[in-house]
């Protein structure tokens, strides 16, 4: 079985931001299904982050996604989930809340650092999600630790505002802190 998240050994770390390519990725999702980044060019990507299975807040942030994926679906957009949780706890995860989106076990943290995922208080895994227009750019980065839903609001007004274009021009980033 590939690992959880591979890269090409030739692609830099850096961190990504609005108006970025998301760089080519292959990942392994909690079913063992690999996605690659590279073959979800012409559909809206929504990656998100959230710190671990089962808590109150990940909890939440997963069934908000959950609730919204037959819109996003409808317009078109994969959704994938990365915390640091094994394969195996995010299978669990998944069954547990119905969950119909690719989840991504990033244990080493690799991704998060590629992308520059920020934590929270220096401690706390970011949440973080990013929206990836049809053509692989960064449309959209929404930090938010505590606004769960607010993720899913967010992602869904960014899609649907460029859906109606080639991918939408210009993008939004917001910070909250925690």
């Amino acid at each position: 079985m590939p690992s959880p998240v591979e890269r090409p050994a030739q692609a830099p770390a850096r961190s990504i931001g609005v108006g970025d390519a998301l760089p080519p990725l292959r990942l392994t999702d909690h079913a063992g299904a690999v996605v690659e980044t590279a073959s979800l060019r012409g559909r809206w990507v929504v990656l998100f982050f959230f710190p671990k299975d089962f808590t109150p807040g990940c909890t939440a942030q997963a069934c908000a996604m959950r609730d919204g994926y037959e819109e996003f679906a409808r317009l078109g957009a994969v959704v994938i989930g990365v915390s640091s949780d094994t394969p195996e706890r995010h299978r669990t995860f998944a069954s547990w809340l119905g969950l119909p989106f690719h989840l991504i076990s990033d244990a080493g943290g690799q991704l998060r650092r590629e992308l520059g995922v920020p934590r929270t208080l220096w401690v706390i895994p970011g949440r973080v999600t990013y929206v990836v227009d049809p053509s692989g750019v960064v449309r959209h980065v929404f930090n938010s630790q505590m606004r769960f839903g607010a993720h899913v609001r967010q992602a869904l007004e960014t899609i649907r505002a460029g859906a109606g274009g080639a991918g939408g021009a210009g993008g939004t980033r917001v910070d909250e802190g925690s």
